[in-house]
């Protein structure tokens, strides 16, 4: 009864784990680029009363053994990187990636970031940056009398400026990729960091190389699907109550074994 009591509290954290990050899903789900997560858990260590295939006192393989299980643990939160719905904006400086990549963000301490949402802006000086004013890697800079800025699937940006009629290239668009992208280290932001996990990230044009390409005036939203976080959350709530039905029951056992010799 005291075991139950152990086992039971572990699926009762572990429910909150499933709940925190089902909760963080639905937080995101009007966030542009956002990547749902999902919990693992494994069982924890068993107490073996005896082992499968040992022999009875009669001589006899015993075909199951006795083995109690002290709970279970989380081992995981990943990112699922499916990809999200796409929604027209009409901004010249919004881009979505139709397929694998990310774009590659220079960070105030010089280390490179990778992010899934597009929505880019133009600083003081003309420079692609993030809505935290990050710069767009490999920099790119529209000129100050520019009229239109085309972003061809290819990545290649053009401008055409004032009194001209032809367009002129400023600059290409590189996407970063990654063996294992649910190794990142999510940094908040919209922005994850390369890890030995996540192994080092492979350059290229968009649409070579197994990239996506880019499309412009689109920006890609959260993949979560609210309807699925929902069904989740119900069973994570009804997981958590019956493990603490658990915890209750096995209390009453030990007030009735207490109350045997009253």
């Amino acid at each position: 009864m005291i075991r139950a009591l152990w086992s039971a509290s572990t699926g009762m954290q572990a429910q909150q784990l499933s709940i925190d990050v089902v909760a963080n899903n639905l937080a995101n789900v009007n966030t542009s680029g956002f990547k749902k997560s999902r919990p693992d858990f494994q069982d924890l260590l068993y107490q073996a009363y005896s082992q499968p295939g040992t022999l009875s006192a009669a001589g006899n393989e015993l075909p199951t053994g006795i083995q109690i299980g002290l709970g279970t643990k989380p081992v995981a939160v990943y990112k699922i990187f499916t990809q999200g719905d796409y929604a027209e904006t009409g901004n010249e400086l919004d881009m979505a990636i139709d397929g694998h990549g990310f774009f590659q963000i220079l960070q105030p301490d010089g280390t490179t970031a990778y992010t899934r949402a597009g929505s880019f802006k133009l600083d003081s000086t003309g420079a692609i940056v993030t809505a935290d004013g990050y710069p767009l890697q490999p920099p790119i800079t529209i000129p100050t009398d520019t009229t239109s800025i085309t972003i061809s699937n290819d990545g290649t940006v053009s401008v055409v400026q004032a009194g001209q009629t032809t367009s002129t290239q400023v600059g290409t668009i590189e996407l970063g990729w990654f063996s294992n992208p649910s190794g990142l280290k999510a940094l908040g932001k919209n922005l994850f960091l390369e890890t030995d996990a996540s192994g080092p990230a492979t350059l290229g044009t968009p649409g070579n190389d197994g990239l996506g390409t880019i499309s412009q005036g689109f920006l890609e939203m959260s993949n979560v699907v609210v309807v699925d976080e929902m069904v989740k959350m119900i069973v994570g709530q009804r997981a958590y109550e019956i493990n603490s039905k658990a915890i209750q029951t096995a209390d009453e056992m030990l007030q009735t074994a207490n109350n045997i010799k009253r």
